[in-house]
């Protein structure tokens, strides 16, 4: 069972996105992207041996990664806010 829920990505889109229905911008696409490399860490942590899962996590990091280096090439104020919102460097 997904620990997103439909509700719960309608607030992040409309939080991120803009509106609920806005589900292609970058900066919802990463703020969903975050919340499930949080919930996998959380279940690699206690499955130490779950390897298929460890390789989808490190997909899903890459293709963070892929997205954010787009933000910061052509919004750079957007691409600090949001880092700064996510909690994701410091």
């Amino acid at each position: 069972m997904s620990h997103l829920t439909t509700e719960k990505k309608a607030s992040i889109f409309a939080e991120f996105g803009g509106k609920a229905t806005n589900t292609g911008s970058i900066e919802a696409q990463v703020a969903i992207l975050t919340e499930r490399i949080a919930h996998i860490s959380q279940h690699l942590q206690a499955n130490k041996k779950d390897y298929s899962t460890h390789r989808g996590l490190m997909q899903m990091v890459g293709q963070r990664k892929r997205l954010l280096t787009y933000m910061q090439k052509t919004n750079l104020q957007g691409y600090r806010a949001l880092i700064e919102k996510l909690g994701l460097r410091k």
